[in-house]
């Protein structure tokens, strides 16, 4: 287990000509016990003569540092920076010397660093009536640049200068990056450590202006520096839009140095798919799907190409996973033309499951036409939904089985609801709601198979609802009930849950597949049992059965379209949880 980080915190301060505010200033933050920078950028000399004395007076807490010439308030602020990060703190708290911030915050944001060691904690101002309207308003044009350079609005006040900086963070990409110098710096550190997915944690914070305060503010030339700040930080935007976009778009990836779900999430016996949180703003996902609605789903597929380019590249859980199955299914099928294992395979297996993710919009906004999807067969369905009866459904993360649910809603076909494990992709689904308001209405959100569920199921089978699961994952609540089966060569873990659960419905099953073949989708669906029957005697072995028959069919359609299986985690690991066939819910 890595030990927690050990936060240890300097305080800033950059000074430019307040000898008049300074001393209250320091004598507010030194109550806090924490040493102090302050940062002379070149003051006069009766400023200099204050800071001295303050030095003196506060001798076991203030270092006192001077620019030989006034450099700006970056400047300043940068030089505290290192300076502190040179001395060993692990974070460094700016504020202004004016005292327009509240510095009884401090342990706030102190508090806010200790338990987000990793984030930047940045305050948002909270005025009362002493803030000039001009300044108010004037700051929501830099908002609105800042929340288009980021693609999100994590940073609600980029001009702040009351907040906690990691400093290795901070410090590396000073060194990295010349950053402004004036009062542009504020915003441009902000929007590159965003870039660079800093973690954002903002705090309200009470900002006040004292009459006849003293502003280095220069209305004209700061605007225009400002201005060209949000120039550059605009051009560096549109270069990183691939990746910002994989950043925010992409439900279910995360950056490589944090554990997430598919692909690239952990089966290991500690961190399962279940456990990882999905990852991405609904403003991102909100601006792929405009994306879709202004330019079309085949323009907004371009994008894909490159994210998926970067997540291959930085994502080796994600390729080892994939090397991993598609060594398996080549190996289990000799002669059969599959895909060799390695990076082009693992590239062609993430943009399937990329596209998968628009085509799901697509067909919610109706946005695929009826001639695009066909059924291999349709005879099994179409005697299904003539009779009226419910039925349990078991799919798999094969292909995209939301695209059946969106038709029969748009179509008012049969009733199609999906039973999905955990909470996850809530964001996506949200968006698809946008799209079509029976994304939820027909969602059924469990975390096992126990006797309430089925009676919540029972209700929906008995109305002549169609109940779609997938059989190729094991809910977190479910992990000791596998059963073993062969798939592609090898015993792997299914989840006992769907056949124990069609067992206590007593209701007909069936399988489903939705493959895609260029722009169309076909459609596969086909009778598994009328009836699964559990004997208490040996229903260990009638498990066992049914589970291999899945698995069997699961691998012919894997062969069919090998790239289109999107458990990127190694489904062959025995989890640590013993297995347990004889306490299954009947």
């Amino acid at each position: 287990m890595t030990p927690p980080t050990v936060v240890t915190t300097a305080i800033v301060i950059p000074i430019y000509n307040h000898k008049d505010a300074i001393g209250n200033t320091v004598a507010h933050l030194a109550v806090h016990g924490l040493p102090v920078f302050i940062v002379d950028d070149g003051s006069d000399a009766a400023t200099q003569a204050v800071l001295v004395a303050l030095a003196q007076q506060y001798a076991s807490q203030v270092t006192l540092l001077r620019l030989p010439q006034n450099g700006g308030k970056g400047a300043a602020v940068m030089a505290g920076l290192r300076a502190a990060h040179t001395a060993g703190y692990t974070h460094a708290l700016q504020i202004d010397a004016d005292g327009q911030h509240d510095a009884a915050d401090v342990p706030r944001f102190l508090a806010a660093a200790a338990a987000s060691p990793d984030a930047v904690i940045l305050g948002r101002p909270v005025y009362d009536e002493s803030v000039p309207k001009a300044r108010l308003y004037g700051r929501y044009i830099t908002h609105v640049w800042v929340w288009i350079e980021t693609l999100s609005f994590d940073i609600r006040d980029s001009m702040c200068g009351f907040r906690i900086y990691p400093l290795a963070l901070a410090c590396k990409l000073i060194d990295d990056v010349a950053l402004p110098t004036r009062m542009d710096f504020d915003i441009e550190i902000l929007v590159r450590l965003h870039w660079r997915r800093a973690r954002i944690v903002t705090l309200p914070t009470r900002v006040t202006y004292e009459p006849g305060g003293l502003s280095h503010f220069d209305v004209l030339w700061d605007n225009v520096r400002i201005s060209k700040s949000h120039t550059r930080l605009v051009a560096g935007m549109l270069v990183r839009l691939p990746l910002l976009l994989a950043g925010k778009c992409m439900p279910r990836w995360r950056h490589p140095s944090t554990p997430d779900k598919t692909p690239g999430a952990s089966h290991d016996n500690s961190h399962g798919w279940w456990r990882m949180a999905e990852r991405g703003s609904q403003f991102g996902m909100q601006l792929l799907a405009l994306s879709c609605r202004l330019f079309g789903m085949r323009f907004t597929s371009l994008w894909l190409y490159p994210i998926v380019a970067y997540f291959l590249l930085t994502g080796r859980t994600a390729r080892d996973a994939s090397r991993q199955y598609f060594a398996r299914l080549h190996s289990a099928s000799p002669g059969a033309g599959m895909p060799q294992p390695g990076w082009l395979s693992a590239y062609r297996q993430m943009i399937a499951f990329a596209q998968s993710g628009l085509d799901k919009l697509a067909a919610w906004s109706g946005q695929v036409k009826n001639e695009r999807v066909r059924f291999d067969d349709p005879t099994a369905f179409e005697a299904l939904v003539a009779s009226g009866r419910g039925a349990l459904v078991i799919g798999a993360h094969l292909g995209n089985l939301e695209m059946t649910r969106a038709l029969a809603a748009r179509n008012g076909h049969a009733k199609v609801t999906a039973v999905v494990y955990t909470e996850h992709a809530q964001r996506f689904n949200h968006v698809l709601a946008q799209a079509h308001p029976d994304v939820v209405s027909h969602l059924m959100q469990v975390t096992d198979f126990g006797p309430a569920t089925a009676m919540l199921m029972q209700e929906r089978i008995d109305a002549g609802e169609l109940l779609v699961i997938v059989g190729d994952r094991v809910p977190a609540h479910e992990s000791g009930r596998t059963v073993e089966a062969r798939f592609l060569g090898a015993p792997a873990q299914f989840a006992q849950g769907p056949y124990v659960l069609a067992h206590a419905l007593g209701c007909p099953v069936y399988l489903f597949f939705c493959l895609k073949t260029g722009q169309d989708h076909t459609l596969y669906f086909e009778p598994f049992a009328e009836r699964i029957e559990l004997p208490r005697a040996e229903r260990a072995r009638h498990l066992g059965r049914f589970a291999q028959r899945y698995a069997e069919r699961l691998e012919h359609y894997c062969r069919k379209a090998p790239f289109q299986w999107f458990n990127f985690f190694d489904f062959w690991a025995r989890p640590r949880v013993a297995k347990n066939t004889d306490t299954a819910h009947g």
